[in-house]
Formats: C-alpha cells, structure tokens, sequence
C-alpha cells in the first residue's frame, strides 16, 4: 500500500532518504558537487512529501518559497528498487498541489544534465525549459525548468 505524507525537513524519514540522494548526487555531480550541495541544505524547506510503500519510506521531495509568487522544487529522490513505479509523479502532484492550495502560482526547479530520469520527468509532468535562474545562471550542467500550478 503506497501513501503520501506531508511532513517537515525535520521529519526523520526525509533525513533518511536524501542521505541517498546526497551519495548519488556526489556521483552524478562529480567535480561539480561542492557547488551543488550549498543549494540542497534543509534549513529553508518548510513543505516535505515522503512516500512510503507498505510503511516503508522509498521516496521524496519538497519545496522552498523561491519568491512570493514561486515554488522550487528541491530534494526529489526515489530508491532505486522503487523507481519507474510512478512514485515521483505522485510526489511532484502532491507538492503542486500542496503549493498551489498556499496561492503559489508557479513552481521551478534545476537538475543536472546527466540526470536524464528526472529531465524526463519533469518533461513529462508539463514542465518547460527555461533560462537558467539564480543561482544556477552561467552554470553549464545545469537544466532549469517551470510550470505554471
């Protein structure tokens, strides 16, 4: 049975589950990851989504107020195993919504461009391509994305 739950960045679970997302990204990132980390701190997320599949937590994400108007996507991870299973559409559906229900009009988010799973999700949830925002503007591994909620 798979369940979304919206939570904190102090939810123990989240905490747990981008510890993943950190290893893998060091990988992906490769000398690139120094910069990257600064932006994927906890402190300013307030609004976390954590799937869990039979209790057991396999996926999440959440977001950050970029502007008064606008949403960042951030932190979205799911386990491997559990991957191609639709979770993090659902995860991404449940944090538009969520924002949307807070009067938040748009949401924004970056990847890196070896990340060719989420790219193409992103893609596939309505996403667009944009011009890169700050702080990622001039980076080149960058791919920086925005849908209207």
């Amino acid at each position: 049975m798979r369940t979304l739950i919206k939570t904190t960045a102090d939810s123990k679970d989240f905490l747990y589950l981008i510890r993943f997302l950190d290893e893998n990204l060091k990988i992906l990132d490769g000398d690139d990851h120094a910069f990257y980390a600064q932006f994927n701190g906890v402190d300013q997320i307030k609004n976390v989504v954590v799937c869990y599949e039979n209790e057991i937590p396999v996926g999440c994400g959440a977001f950050k107020n970029y502007n008064d108007s606008t949403v960042e996507i951030k932190r979205m991870f799911v386990q491997p195993d559990y991957r191609g299973k639709g979770i993090a559409s659902e995860i991404v559906n449940e944090l538009e919504t969520w924002a949307k229900s807070l009067d938040f009009k748009e949401s924004i988010l970056e990847t890196g461009s070896m990340q060719t799973e989420a790219i193409h999700l992103y893609k596939k949830m309505g996403y667009e391509v944009i011009s890169n925002y700050e702080p990622y503007i001039g980076v080149a591994n960058s791919i920086c994305f925005r849908k209207s909620l």
